[in-house]
């Protein structure tokens, strides 16, 4: 493949159906938690002012943060298919760190949805000032790979690098001499700040047991609290012992994991940790206005978030120390409207290991936060996870497997938490070094010593791998392991970095034509590209080698750029954030919330607010299909007349797509599946924040 001059590599060398067919600039910046919509945040026609003040309808949130796009001229003249105006020029929308590498992809799709569009670069490319309508820097285009087509995109593309403008200020990308050009950006060391908080608010919009009033949530999200009337979680049941009024607890509060509002202990402890990571790695990046109800509270909201899931969990937790592994919630639009009973699953050793370990990294952050309201919790905490182990190690394998009809639990919550023999010793592991980083506690160091070796297959990590990577080299970080083992596991790492073809190998080599490589587009691709950002991190992270760092660093910011828009769609994969400088992202998505049955939020509009901002969806989904139903013998019905209309719909894309165009801006549920491609998770969100918080600090 073709090198060329850009930094990086010479560092590596050394039924209603919504789907979204029209521009974005129909965005809107009612309710925007960076600014008061001056008039209209009811329906949605008012304007963000991105001053904090509260004006009618509006919310505080986030003090003068919000930049909105009003750039009204980048999609004249493209062509508009299923996913929007089809972009030749694409640039990371909010913008880029003045010192930072800048480099623009531009395209000729040449397979795919989006083949009838043809583009080839100018003899020019110019960066242009927004301000002053003048050019402040032009060059020419290089094509990739010495013009080849990608396979993961279909597409050709050239590299424009123009790293060399530093000036903040906000510009495009403008090939002249064909009339193209990019949207508008921003070049600003603080161009990500806004977007973190938007990002990190949507845990907030998930809380169950929460009141959203306008002042915080905007008058565009507003709800009461969800999930507190009779028998719900306040007073769930267990699924075992529905009958039993005796069985009753009081589980309220948490998030709802994704798209659907159901609790999962075990994926709950796993948020936790990257909440505690993150602030851990990166304190400065969060501040105390983020518009949620904690704000100006003195304490950062990244913390006050985490404690919110702190609690539910304490909740989940027995008095003998074992801890329930799930709470069915019911769904509806808008959240507070849902009024089926919840029920729990009990406790399983899978949950209360994953527990230990949050309740032992909690007690170990909060303890050294210089929060006194978080340290007191400390003790508390410290004997909450010394409990949950010892339960676990009681109870070694108690399990529970949640809606599974041959277990008689069909209905008690949606995606399957248990695990496998290999699962619970995995999260004996994490627990045994959460814990020994708490305590010092020699069992808890034996056991993580004898089986490190273990805990990642031979051949990871691979891109779903990257946190279990990171847990090995935070265990090799602490003080009293074998200096060999912490040694041994450093050196792993750095080998998988180095050998592994799609890693460093493949920023050096170019693979990827929008500079984020990835071998797999999958379900939840998008949590991998972040994840793989955060894997290029890991060296600065844990001190592991500099130069490293250095490179990693810089390999990072092109998966940050990719969310952001560097990729073969043009389009932000984050949700409304024309509020914060993005002129096309997610309109439409698939949640409970935000369901295709609200003519309000399914998708933003002139006069409909949409989906709330910042929520990260699913992404390319090459395995994407329609439910089995469809072309099964019970078709034409699927079961019902009106979910078997989704069956005929053009699902084209994602089908018969690269991989990395696998996506549809759509939102239907059963037999249409739109949760496979577009449906948020917590997960998926907690991988992009630990990425974005490096480059927002």
């Amino acid at each position: 493949m073709r090198m060329n001059s850009i930094s990086l590599v010479s560092l590596l060398l050394a039924v209603p159906l919504v789907v979204a067919c029209s521009s974005s600039s129909s965005d809107n910046g009612a309710g925007s938690p960076g600014g008061a919509a001056a008039t209209g945040a009811a329906n949605g026609t008012g304007a963000a002012n991105g001053t904090g003040a509260t004006a009618t309808g509006g919310t505080p949130g986030p003090t003068g943060a919000d930049v909105p796009s009003t750039d009204t001229e980048w999609s004249k003249g493209l062509t508009v298919a299923a996913n929007g105006p089809i972009p030749v020029i694409v640039v990371d929308q909010f913008g880029y760190r003045t010192k930072a590498e800048k480099v623009a992809v531009l395209r000729d799709p040449v397979t795919g949805y989006d083949a009838a569009v043809t583009y080839t670069p100018g003899a020019k490319i110019a960066v242009i000032d927004k301000a002053t309508g003048l050019e402040v820097f032009s060059g020419v285009a290089v094509p990739w790979a010495a013009g080849a087509t990608d396979t993961a995109s279909g597409d050709k593309a050239w590299w424009f690098d123009f790293s060399s403008v530093t000036q903040p200020g906000t510009y495009y990308i403008a090939d002249a001499g064909g009339g193209q050009r990019s949207p508008e950006f921003r070049i600003d060391d603080g161009v990500y700040r806004t977007v973190l908080k938007h990002a990190t608010r949507t845990l907030f919009y998930q809380r169950a047991g929460q009141e959203k009033k306008a002042a915080t949530a905007g008058a565009d999200w507003a709800d009461t609290a969800s999930h507190l009337g009779a028998r719900q979680d306040g007073q769930a049941r267990s699924w075992t012992a529905k009958g039993d009024a005796g069985s009753e607890r009081d589980l309220r509060g948490g998030w709802y994991d994704a798209g659907d509002f159901n609790k999962y202990t075990a994926w709950h402890a796993n948020y936790l940790i990257s909440l505690l990571r993150t602030h851990h790695d990166y304190p400065s990046a969060f501040g105390d206005d983020y518009g949620i109800p904690e704000s100006g509270n003195g304490v950062s909201d990244l913390l006050d978030e985490t404690r919110w899931g702190v609690d539910w969990l304490v909740r989940m937790q027995n008095a003998d120390g074992g801890v329930l592994c799930v709470l069915g919630l019911d769904g509806a639009s808008p959240p507070s409207t849902a009024t089926k009973p919840s029920f729990y699953g009990p406790a399983t050793t899978h949950a209360s290991l994953k527990a230990a370990a949050a309740f032992a990294y909690a007690a170990t952050v909060f303890g050294q936060s210089g929060v006194p309201a978080l340290a007191a919790m400390a003790p508390d905490l410290t004997k909450r996870a010394e409990s949950a182990w010892a339960w676990a190690l009681a109870h070694p394998a108690v399990a529970f497997k949640n809606n599974d009809k041959a277990a008689g639990t069909e209905g008690l919550a949606a995606g399957q938490q248990e695990v496998d023999d290999a699962g619970r010793t995995a999260a004996k592991f994490e627990a045994a070094v959460y814990l020994y980083g708490l305590t010092q506690g020699a069992a808890y160091k034996t056991y993580a010593e004898a089986n490190y070796g273990t805990y990642m297959p031979s051949w990871g990590p691979t891109q779903w791998q990257v946190a279990e990577q990171e847990t090995l080299l935070q265990f090799a970080s602490l003080s009293g392991v074998t200096p060999a083992i912490q040694t041994g596991i450093k050196t792993k790492f750095l080998d998988a970095l180095a050998k592994n073809g799609n890693f460093r190998a493949a920023i050096a080599s170019q693979t990827d034509p929008y500079r984020a490589p990835m071998k797999d587009y999958t379900w939840g691709s998008n949590q991998s590209k972040a994840a793989l950002g955060r894997f290029f991190m890991l060296a600065e992270a844990y001190g592991v080698d500099a130069a490293q760092a250095v490179v990693g660093r810089a390999a990072a910011e092109g998966y940050v750029h990719y969310v952001h828009g560097v990729n073969p769609l043009g389009l932000v994969y984050l949700s409304n954030m024309k509020r914060a400088g993005a002129e096309h992202s997610v309109s439409t998505f698939y949640h409970t919330w935000f369901g295709h049955g609200s003519a309000r939020w399914s998708v933003v509009g002139d006069t409909t607010p949409g989906p709330a901002p910042g929520f990260l969806v699913g992404g390319p989904n090459s395995s994407f299909a329609l439910d089995g139903c469809c072309t099964s013998a019970q078709a034409p019905l699927c079961y019902g007349s009106s979910d078997a209309a989704l069956c005929s719909m053009n699902v084209t894309p994602p089908l018969g797509q690269p991989p990395a165009k696998s996506y549809l801006e759509f939102n239907v549920g059963w037999p249409g599946n739109s949760w496979a491609v577009t449906e948020n998770s917590n997960g998926y969100q907690l991988q992009y924040l630990r990425l974005l918080a490096a480059f927002a600090k």
